[in-house]
């Protein structure tokens, strides 16, 4: 295990109604003028935005909206919402929805307090500072609730990039399972495979002696693997979305890893299928994670067939090791088949012909110079080949 330091500051509030005393906990800290930031109308439909409303209200909280945040959050509503804050005097963040509103949100707080373009953030600058902001999430899926992380899309060229730091963490988050039960099923299923994706990236490490993080990430794999159908069958079924919705924070608030090296090949491979096609994001992890794993196999084929064993009950086969990597990787791709999930690209939407604009976007974008990949170091003509697996 590697030397690390781990900082999780984030106030969990956790059931039914819980939404109800949201003021409560904006003044708590410290909101005195809030951005209250959504995405489409499902927000206000359900009531859910009124209630936020009259919370904020009855605690004499001040407040301005700025709603509109489409999946695979853009630029562009990030630049009004500064621009906005800056011009109210906003003093906290309140982010009502999903992943891709808490990432929006997380990319104005920081824009708001910075003097140069908040993009420099998603192009390897570090955040040190940023807007207060909380959360109402609706969306079991990214895990943004209890992260430092962010994903925003570009508009200009169409793609998407990350950025992190401890300042981006909410201070707090209200989780009520309650909320999701409106979701369509592909949306659950959707949410499903990005916690399954956030595991499997920690999951394939090349450091030894990981027993305490390997077991935390199995166990929340085996969650996901009993309470996600059920999600997914019955939207109704209040304890399996509650299960599924504290393993979506557990699963990407790090806890699961420090002390070991990560991957993160899979989402910066799908971030490109999802900025140029807008296509779900969980929707393409499902055919990229089955690609990566078939390619990445043999770079440590007993991490493979570990989980293989332990997550999907593979039997272990010691005289070909290989064999049972491989059971694993089938047994995942049937699963995200199983809950509705697509499995190539035509299901996707996406198109053979893109095949050498997507890898050039992964490999030179961001901070990449020419690779990308944590397990195993990827080069263009690595990621071509993974892009060539999903047809």
């Amino acid at each position: 295990m590697e030397n690390f330091t781990f900082y999780s500051p984030t106030y969990f509030i956790f059931g039914k109604d819980e939404e109800k005393q949201v003021g409560h906990y904006v003044k708590r800290f410290g909101g005195s003028k809030v951005l209250v930031h959504f995405g489409g109308g499902s927000a206000e439909r359900s009531g859910l935005l009124n209630t936020v409303r009259c919370s904020l209200r009855e605690q004499g909280i001040a407040f301005v909206e700025l709603g509109g945040v489409k999946p695979n959050p853009r630029d562009g509503l990030v630049y009004q919402g500064i621009e906005l804050c800056r011009k109210t005097g906003v003093d906290f963040i309140l982010a009502v929805g999903g992943g891709s509103v808490i990432d929006s949100a997380k990319a104005i707080a920081a824009g708001a307090v910075y003097d140069g373009d908040f993009w420099d953030y998603y192009e390897g600058k570090v955040v040190e500072k940023a807007l207060p902001l909380g959360t109402v999430l609706t969306i079991s899926a990214a895990g943004s609730e209890g992260s430092g992380d962010s994903v925003i899309t570009k508009e200009q060229g169409m793609f998407k990039r990350a950025t992190t730091g401890e300042a981006l963490r909410p201070k707090f988050s209200i989780l009520d399972p309650a909320l999701t039960q409106t979701l369509p099923s592909y949306q659950t299923a959707c949410g499903i495979t990005d916690i399954i994706a956030h595991l499997y990236e920690r999951y394939l490490t090349n450091t030894q002696d990981v027993e305490v993080t390997d077991r935390l990430i199995e166990a929340l794999l085996l969650t996901m693997i009993k309470e996600g159908p059920k999600a997914v069958a019955d939207a109704n079924d209040y304890q399996s979305r509650a299960n599924i919705m504290w393993a979506g924070m557990m699963a990407h608030n790090n806890s699961c890893g420090v002390g070991r090296s990560q991957d993160w090949t899979s989402h910066n491979i799908e971030h490109e299928l999802s900025a140029l096609y807008d296509c779900a994001h969980g929707a393409g992890l499902a055919v990229v994670m089955p690609a990566v794993f078939t390619y990445n196999l043999n770079h440590d084929v007993m991490r493979f067939a570990k989980v293989a064993v332990r997550v999907w009950g593979c039997q272990m086969d010691f005289e070909h090791p290989e064999a049972t990597a491989r059971a694993g990787i089938v047994a995942l791709r049937e699963f995200l088949k199983s809950i509705g999930m697509p499995s190539n690209f035509a299901e996707l939407g996406a198109k053979a012909e893109d095949i050498d604009e997507l890898t050039h976007k992964c490999c030179y974008g961001g901070v990449n110079s020419g690779t990308t990949g944590g397990f195993v170091t990827l080069h263009e003509a690595d990621v071509k080949a993974i892009y060539k697996l999903m047809l």
